[in-house]
């Protein structure tokens, strides 16, 4: 047997050219005849949600057939070229999102599982890619990242009760803190590579920024020793804010992009066809990258109005999804949602020609993709649209329709996901356990 790797300690490597700098796994920090599964090289997984508003047409969702080898439906026939890092999950509910806001709180239940209280202040719940944030997002120069197509939808996303918030976003950092979903090409653009159109001016504005962040620091020093304890405690706070960013801004300078093809900013405001497969290629770059690990995506907004003329069907997407059962619109809305689903589809497949230690980005990735509604027509939460894909750096497994007692919580498909990317929880929202059929 010849073995051909040479063990590299990858601390050594890190201290020799200073510590600011990260690396990529190389094959030299694993070492001989050892797996890379088995090293502490083995890469973290990505994870993704991707949330559609105005449930799915079900019939064109719901495969007819139950576990391995089951039937794509149109919806999902995108996903057919990855069906064994496919696995279709039905049955599920979501009971907190059960109110008569409906809208107002259907996006913000998703993720966290939990009822919001009835105020406009939020109050709700951390949701799942916060919680995987505090395990394995905390190493990267972004933790997560929030974005969506549109920046808000109708009026009935918000509530007399309820108020605006659990409506336009579905992470939450803690239950009081909504995270805002960034629409703007050009600002998501200027989070993920710096601000400017040039490496050489994207290095000038933050090295500005960083020495800004100095000047803040030792100015709020000083001032802290004429302060009172109360006003001292308000201070500290501020300074962690500080320093939270500072790290960030120095894991930022500390990467090299310049082997990355970092997409070019259209002109203008792009269509929608074109800002959506944009933002699908920053999350593939930043993943990439390792920029971030946690990403939630709305595809669109709650009570949207976009049209979706590229694909021929000019109507707005929340008015057709009260479709009052005629077959003509029930088809035009089955067409936008498998639309939804083929561009992710395109960005699966970029996913899977990236390589990640010995397998692809989208072999290390857990991506839930589904909506907290059933029927737009009625507005029900039940059964709700759930698929898992990616490999969870094989943690799970694919090819299977899965079908559980009905009203089942997806806060167990939640937790389950979770514990796939090692997130050490053993509980979430209303779970009442996990699905032991989806992991390895």
């Amino acid at each position: 047997m010849f073995i051909t790797k040479k063990h590299l300690s990858r601390r050594h490597l890190l201290r020799g050219i200073g510590t600011s700098v990260a690396l990529p796994f190389l094959d030299a920090m694993v070492p001989a005849a050892t797996a890379l599964a088995q090293t502490a090289a083995a890469p973290k997984p990505r994870m993704g949600f991707f949330y559609i508003p105005h449930g799915a047409i079900m019939r064109d969702w719901t495969p007819d057939t139950v576990g391995s080898d089951f039937d794509f439906k149109p919806i999902l026939k995108p996903f057919e070229p990855f069906r064994d890092m496919v696995s279709v999950v039905s049955g599920l509910d979501n009971r907190p999102a059960q109110s008569s806001a409906v809208h107002a709180i259907t996006p913000g239940t998703w993720l966290t599982c939990t009822a919001p209280r009835r105020s406009h202040a939020p109050y709700v719940g951390i949701s799942a890619d916060q919680v995987a944030v505090r395990y394995i997002g905390q190493d990267t120069a972004i933790p997560s990242i929030e974005v969506s197509t549109e920046d808000k939808g109708g009026a009935s996303a918000c509530d007399g009760t309820y108020g605006c918030t659990v409506g336009t976003t579905i992470s939450f950092s803690n239950p009081t803190t909504p995270l805002p979903m960034e629409f703007s090409v050009k600002k998501f653009f200027a989070k993920l590579f710096g601000e400017g159109t040039s490496d050489a001016e994207r290095a000038q504005i933050a090295g500005d920024y960083l020495s800004l962040l100095d000047m803040v620091t030792d100015e709020t020093a000083t001032l802290k020793k004429s302060l009172g304890a109360a006003d001292r405690a308000m201070l500290d706070n501020y300074l962690t804010s500080v320093r939270e960013i500072e790290r960030r801004v120095h894991n930022l300078e500390s990467r090299d992009l310049s082997i990355y093809e970092i997409p070019e900013l259209p002109v203008g405001i792009p269509d929608f066809d074109e800002r959506t497969r944009l933002m699908f290629d920053m999350i593939a770059l930043a993943f990439q990258a390792n920029s971030t690990r946690i990403i939630t995506f709305m595809l669109a907004a709650e009570v949207s109005q976009q049209a979706y003329n590229h694909i021929g069907v000019p109507d707005a997407f929340h008015p057709l999804s009260h479709h009052n059962n005629n077959p003509d619109a029930i088809n035009r809305l089955s067409k936008i949602q498998t639309w939804h689903s083929q561009t992710i589809a395109d960005f699966m497949a970029k996913l899977a020609e990236m390589p990640d230690g010995e397998n692809s980005i989208l072999e290390n990735s857990i991506f839930l993709y589904g909506s907290n509604m059933s029927n737009s027509n009625t507005h029900n939460n039940f059964p709700l649209p759930s698929v898992v894909m990616g490999g969870g750096a094989g943690a799970l497994k694919g090819n299977q329709h899965l079908v559980y007692e009905d009203h089942t919580p997806i806060a167990n498909l939640l937790l389950t996901l979770l514990q796939a990317a090692e997130v050490p929880v053993d509980s979430h929202g209303d779970s009442t356990g996990i699905f032991s059929e989806l992991l390895v």
